[in-house]
């Protein structure tokens, strides 16, 4: 079933057109990647869907509802949890308490949501009393995911998760995603990582200049020609 439909979007940043006549879907418990190169509109795309970019036109569905023209916070009531690029956590605030502010949408922090975090996200167990600001990169984008996960949305928009990493912190994402991907979490993803995209996700489009040029499960784009002259080297 289909959890997630984009139709015709076309987002303007002044008067130029950032996207241009978008439209994909995702599958309720997909994981569904946007690959591109950087500035072609990948995360313009996620911050529309999550309302911080308002479209000129086109639609956007969620479960049949029509999220363009709602504001963040509905659009987060609707059921979306955004990590954006960068990872943004908060810096004075504990890893406790940052994942605490990833419940606010249904109550207080459980400590059933602590325990699930910490199997899922092992190397945050020691660092509950830590400061997010202490923590290195890699520990701040499992906990900015830990956080998005705890708002219990039915659809995650993951941007750019591996960026800046290093490959071994970068294996420990992946894995992650697969055990989501396992759990039947419904993500939508951007990644720069084209190798790594595909290996998690179950379809992707590509997309180039605003628009989306491919699409195809991961195992067809992978077999590609362009995809694997631009995005993975070979």
């Amino acid at each position: 079933m289909t959890l997630l439909s984009v139709e015709g979007l076309f987002v303007r940043r002044g008067p130029a057109s950032v996207l241009r006549d978008i439209s994909f879907d995702v599958a309720e418990g997909e994981v569904v990647s946007l690959l591109g190169s950087n500035g072609v509109g990948k995360s313009t795309t996620l911050r529309t869907i999550s309302g911080l970019h308002k479209p000129y036109a086109g639609e956007i569905r969620l479960g049949g509802k029509r999220l363009d023209g709602l504001s963040p916070k509905q659009v987060v009531r609707a059921g979306v949890a955004h990590v954006p690029e960068g990872r943004q956590v908060f810096p004075t605030l504990t890893v406790r308490e940052n994942l605490a502010m990833g419940c606010y949408r249904r109550g207080r922090l459980r400590h059933s949501d602590v325990e699930r975090t910490v199997e899922l996200f092992p190397a945050l167990g020691s660092l509950l009393n830590r400061r997010a600001g202490a923590l290195s990169g890699g520990q701040q984008q499992m906990l900015a995911i830990a956080r998005g996960l705890l708002a219990e949305p039915r659809l995650l928009l993951l941007d750019e998760p591996s960026l800046g990493l290093a490959p071994v912190v970068i294996q420990s994402i992946a894995r992650i995603l697969r055990d989501l991907k396992e759990q039947r979490m419904t993500i939508l993803l951007v990644e720069q990582n084209a190798a790594l995209a595909l290996d998690v996700a179950d379809r992707g489009y590509v997309i180039s200049d605003g628009s989306v040029i491919l699409s195809g499960t991961s195992a067809e784009l992978g077999e590609n020609p362009r995809v694997r002259a631009a995005y993975l080297g070979i």
